[in-house]
C-alpha cells in the first residue's frame, strides 16, 4: 500500500521540541477541554497542530482517514485518570489507538474528539517463570514479550503478522490470532487478566494468575471490544514452553481446492498442527518476488503445515501429514531442514500483505471466518465475484480454522476502483455468513464491516450489544460510531440480516 509506514503501525517520532502543538486547530474540540488537558499531561504529551497529528489520522485500513481533534499520550496511571476525567467532564468523544495496525478502521479518530494513544504505556512488569506467565502494560509490543521470556524457555503464542509492531492492547481491542492461532489459541484463550480504567475512572479488575477467579467471567467481552469499553491498562498473559522441534511442511497443488480438501483431511486424521496456512498463486508469487522463500511458482495454492512438540511425534505427524498431502494431489513436498529455513519459510507467509503491493499500489484485506468444509465453495465465489467486478484478489488465510484474507488489489487513483473493491469485499464477508461463518476472525468490525453486521445480527441482538456498552459507558464516548451499527442504518440497508442460510445474493447460488 502507499502508506506502507501506517500499515505496519510505525509512528513517525514527533520531537517534544515542535514549538505548535499547544494551539488548536480551529473548531475542532470544545474550548473547555484544552486547558483540563494541560492541568494533567505535560507539554509533549499533547498534539494539536495538524503537522503533529497528521500520522495518526489513520489506523492500517489507509483508505479511510480522518483528522483526531487533538492527540494525547499519557505516561502514567495518574494521567490517563486526568484525560479520560476531562472527556466526561466535556462530554467529548474518546477514540484509543496502540500501535495503529488494524485494518477495520477502528482507531480512526474523530475531528470533534480525543485520539487516546497508549503508546507510552510500554513497560514488561513481570515475568513469572513458575507460574508460566507475564504482566504488561497495553503498549508492549506482541514479539517483545517473546523476546523477554525466551531466555527462560517461555513464549508468547498468538503471532499476528503485524506483531513486529503491532502492541498488546490492540491485539486484545481485536481479539487478533495469527499463523499458529490453530492449535494455540486467539488472544482470548492467552490472556488470564486485565486491569480496566472506565470512562466514569472506576478500576476494573478480571482474572489472574489463579485457574479460576470471583465473579463474573468478563475476560471474553474485554478481548475483542475495540475499545468501546474501557481503557486496558494492564494484562497479564499466559506463557508456554517453546516446543523443543519445530518442523514446517509445505504442500505445493495444481488445484486450490485440492488444496482445500486437504486441510480437512488433515484435522479429520486428529492431527492440530500448531499452525495451518495457505496461499493461493497470486500471493505466492508476490511474497517469492518480495521475500525469496523459496515457494514454487508453478503452484495454484501451497500449503504450510507446521508440527511441534517431541522429537518423536513430529517425526510420526510429519510422515502422515506428507501422505494425507499426496493424497489430496500434491505435486510437491518439501520440509524445512533446520530453524533457518522454517523461518524463512514462515517470513514469506508473514510478508504476503505487503508484497502484494508489487501488484497493485493498494489492496482492501478482508477477514472472514467460514466452517473448513465450505472452503471450496467460497473461494469459487471469490474467483467469480473477482471476475464480476474485474479486480484481482490475493487468498491468503489461516486454512486450519477457516479464516480467510482475501486482498482484493486495486488502484485508488483510478475513478471507481475503491468503491468497487469496498462493495465486492461486502460479498465476500455477506457469503461467508452465509454458508455459517462469520464476518471477522481477528481484525474487527471498525467502521469497515458495520453494514455486514447487519447481515449477521437480528435488530434485537443488536439492542443487547448497545445495552451491554451503556452498561459501561453511559454517555457513548468511548470510540461511539464503531462496531455496532444503529437500528436505523440496518433499516435503511433493507433488513440485510440472512435467516438459516437464504444468501443475501442468490446469483452466486451456483456454488
Amino acid at each position: 500500500m502507499r502508506t506502507s509506514v501506517l500499515q505496519y503501525g510505525i509512528t513517525p517520532f514527533c520531537s517534544p521540541e515542535i514549538d505548535l502543538r499547544l494551539k488548536p486547530d480551529p473548531e475542532t474540540i470544545s474550548t473547555e477541554l484544552l486547558p483540563i488537558l494541560k492541568s494533567v499531561l505535560p507539554r509533549s504529551s499533547i498534539l494539536s497542530r495538524r503537522a503533529a497529528k497528521k500520522p495518526y489520522e489513520t489506523d492500517g485500513l489507509t483508505a479511510i482517514r480522518q483528522m483526531p481533534g487533538i492527540v494525547v499520550l499519557p505516561e502514567t496511571q495518574k494521567q490517563l485518570k486526568g484525560v479520560l476525567s476531562a472527556c466526561r467532564a466535556t462530554n467529548t468523544p474518546l477514540v484509543l489507538r496502540g500501535a495503529g495496525t488494524g485494518l477495520s478502521g477502528g482507531a480512526r479518530p474523530l475531528e470533534e474528539g480525543v485520539l487516546l494513544v497508549m503508546s507510552k504505556f510500554n513497560r514488561i512488569l513481570e515475568i513469572d517463570q513458575d507460574n508460566c506467565t507475564a504482566r504488561v502494560e497495553p503498549g508492549v509490543r506482541n514479539l517483545a514479550i517473546s523476546e523477554a521470556c525466551a531466555k527462560h524457555g517461555l513464549y508468547y503464542a498468538p503471532d499476528p503478522s503485524s506483531q513486529i509492531a503491532c502492541s498488546i492492547g490492540g491485539n486484545i481491542a481485536e481479539n487478533a490470532g495469527g499463523v499458529h492461532c490453530l492449535k494455540y489459541g486467539l488472544t482470548v484463550h492467552n490472556v488470564i487478566g486485565l486491569k480496566i480504567l472506565t470512562i466514569d475512572g472506576d478500576q476494573l479488575e478480571l482474572g489472574g494468575k489463579a485457574f479460576d477467579s470471583p465473579g463474573f467471567d468478563l475476560l471474553a467481552l474485554f478481548c475483542g471490544s475495540e475499545g468501546m469499553l474501557g481503557v486496558v491498562t494492564e494484562i497479564t498473559v499466559r506463557l508456554l514452553p517453546i516446543p523443543s522441534v519445530k518442523r514446517l511442511l509445505l504442500g505445493a497443488f495444481s488445484d486450490i481446492e485440492r488444496a482445500g480438501d486437504s486441510v480437512g483431511g488433515i484435522i479429520s486424521a486428529g492431527i492440530i498442527p500448531a499452525g495451518l496456512e495457505m496461499m493461493d498463486k497470486l500471493a505466492v508469487q508476490a511474497a517469492e518476488e518480495f521475500v525469496h522463500a523459496g515457494y514454487p511458482l508453478d503452484a495454484a495454492a501451497i500449503l504450510l503445515c507446521e508440527l511441534d512438540g517431541s522429537a518423536e511425534d513430529v517425526e510420526a505427524e510429519s510422515a502422515e501429514v506428507r501422505q494425507l498431502m499426496q493424497h489430496h494431489g500434491a505435486y510437491e513436498i518439501r520440509e524445512s531442514k533446520d530453524e533457518i529455513e522454517r523461518e524463512l519459510m514462515w517470513k514469506g507467509r508473514k510478508s504476503a500483505f505487503p508484497a502484494v503491493g508489487r501488484i497493485q499500489p493498494d489492496y482492501y484485506c478482508m477477514d472472514g471466518t467460514i466452517p473448513r468444509s465450505a472452503l471450496g465453495r467460497v473461494l469459487g465465489v471469490i474467483g467469480a465475484l473477482s471476475e464480476k467486478y474485474n479486480l484481482q484478489v490475493a487468498n491468503v488465510f489461516h486454512a486450519g480454522d477457516g479464516n480467510l484474507h482475501p486482498l482484493i488489489l486495486y488502484n485508488a487513483s483510478i475513478d471507481g476502483q475503491l468503491q468497487a473493491a469496498e462493495e465486492m469485499g461486502g460479498k465476500i464477508l455477506e457469503y461467508c455468513v452465509a454458508v455459517g461463518g462469520t464476518i471477522t476472525g481477528e481484525h474487527g468490525v471498525g467502521i469497515e464491516k458495520l453494514d455486514q453486521m447487519c447481515v449477521q445480527f437480528s435488530s434485537e441482538e443488536l439492542t443487547q450489544f448497545f445495552s451491554l456498552k451503556k452498561a459501561f459507558d453511559s454517555e457513548s464516548l468511548m470510540n461511539p460510531g464503531k462496531a455496532i451499527p444503529t437500528l436505523n442504518r440496518c433499516s435503511e440497508l433493507g433488513g440485510m440480516h440472512v435467516h438459516e442460510g437464504v444468501l443475501p445474493f442468490p446469483e452466486l447460488d451456483r456454488f
